[in-house]
């Protein structure tokens, strides 16, 4: 049990880990904790619309995908050119003292090998995740992350996130609550005649 104390506790430095990348953009920020949990419901998204892919495979794989962040922080595209982590040894001590550490990393390979329909759709909602903070990220005056877009569309594997992305590209940030331009923003109501409060 002390192992999987350990093991809980090193997850939640994911909520303090930052995604490094934003630095260059000059703009947003996330944890990688906040970016799996968005990967994680995209995940869900797709295999709505991938009927066929195993649901809770695709769950795990965007569940720990980041996981060896943890241990080696968050390296961006920048840092990748210079420094080399050895994840495999992270992945291999954080496993270790785990009774179902050999899933993590089973679990990681298949991710990183990208070869089966849910590691493709695993890394399709990674990247998904990163487009939709971008556009959000845009649409508050970026100009720099239609550039950063583009090359992450580019990176998308399957149909369904292809079309995903046009979708999110093609809507503001905002729409989802701010697309009721009732009187309620202005009298704090729905057109009602009643304006007491």
């Amino acid at each position: 049990m002390r192992e999987i104390a350990d093991f809980l506790f090193e997850v939640g430095m994911l909520k303090k880990t930052p995604r490094s990348g934003f630095q260059f953009l000059g703009s947003g920020c996330e944890s990688v904790a906040e970016h799996v949990l968005r990967t994680l419901y995209i995940g869900y998204v797709l295999c709505k619309m991938e009927p066929l892919a195993d649901e809770l495979k695709v769950f795990r794989l965007c569940l720990v995908h980041d996981l060896p962040e943890a241990r080696t922080g968050d390296m961006n595209y920048m840092n990748k050119k210079y420094v080399t982590v050895d994840e495999k040894k992270a992945v291999r001590e954080l496993a270790e003292p785990l009774f179902f550490g050999g899933e993590i990393e089973a679990v990681l390979d298949e991710f990183n090998r990208k070869e089966t329909k849910e590691s493709l759709l695993a890394h399709d909602a990674d990247q998904l995740s990163l487009i939709l903070q971008l556009k959000e990220c845009g649409d508050l005056g970026n100009k720099y992350s239609q550039e950063w877009i583009d090359f992450a569309v580019r990176r998308l594997s399957t149909e369904n996130a292809r079309k995903l992305a046009g979708s999110i590209l093609d809507t503001d940030s905002s729409n989802w609550w701010f697309k009721d331009k009732s009187d309620w923003w202005v009298n704090g109501n729905h057109g009602s005649s009643d304006h007491n409060g």
